[in-house]
């Protein structure tokens, strides 16, 4: 993986007969999105990855309060706690691998790549993508989607257990998206509108683990 290997919009849909809830962004209304399961419904938790190598330092908890701040308020106890954990823990080089890979994982699922997904994603992420781009390539389907731009980033809650800690960001992005058939027709989306998106990701690393990397634990839309 390169540095920017941190590695995370999403349709509600039904695939091989399970039930997936948690959503991978905001439904645009034409693009055909993967579903991913909630956290209390997993029964494996596997290793986004989030290289911390590259990034500049932001401002970290206990800073005045100030619009550059890479988290909301209600994050800075969990902020302080993760801190406590691990103090190798950079909030600002966090947020952003986290933005790249938002736009990583975006484009690896547009594009069907599956090798990049196995990266960024833990074991149920990345089942339900690859289930989503099975069924669009059973239909004769493929996107021409794309990230315009990330309007914001920041991290909403911080959680932790004995070993293990999860960091929530909200992303607001808009995102072009177009969906064509078998012939190349265009069956929906716009080439000029772009749709806003308000999505919740989840990811989650070993507290102390040598590894820097963080996975996609868990997404859905605010």
């Amino acid at each position: 993986m390169t540095a920017f290997s941190i590695v995370l919009l999403a349709m509600i849909a039904a695939f091989l007969g399970m039930r997936l809830y948690s959503v991978l962004g905001k439904r645009t209304g034409h693009e055909q999105e993967p579903v991913l399961p909630r956290r209390d419904e997993r029964t494996a938790r596997a290793p986004v990855r989030l290289d911390e190598s590259d990034a500049q330092t932001a401002p970290q908890p206990g800073a005045p309060a100030t619009s550059g701040l890479v988290y909301e308020p209600a994050a800075e106890a969990g902020l302080r706690a993760l801190l406590a954990a691990d103090r190798n823990f950079d909030a600002g080089r966090f947020m952003e691998g986290a933005e790249a890979a938002y736009r990583m994982i975006l484009e690896a699922y547009w594009a069907g790549d599956r090798d990049t997904l196995r990266d960024l994603c833990d074991d149920d992420s990345y089942e339900a993508f690859v289930a989503a781009i099975d069924a669009r390539t059973a239909r004769g389907e493929t996107l021409e989607n794309r990230l315009i731009g990330i309007d914001s980033a920041k991290i909403t809650a911080v959680e932790m257990n004995r070993s293990e800690a999860r960091i929530t960001v909200r992303y607001q992005a808009d995102i072009s998206a177009i969906t064509r058939d078998a012939d190349g027709r265009m069956i929906a989306g716009s080439m000029s509108d772009a749709a806003q998106t308000n999505d919740l990701w989840t990811f989650r690393r070993a507290i102390g683990a040598s590894d820097p990397n963080w996975l996609l634990d868990e997404a859905e839309a605010a």
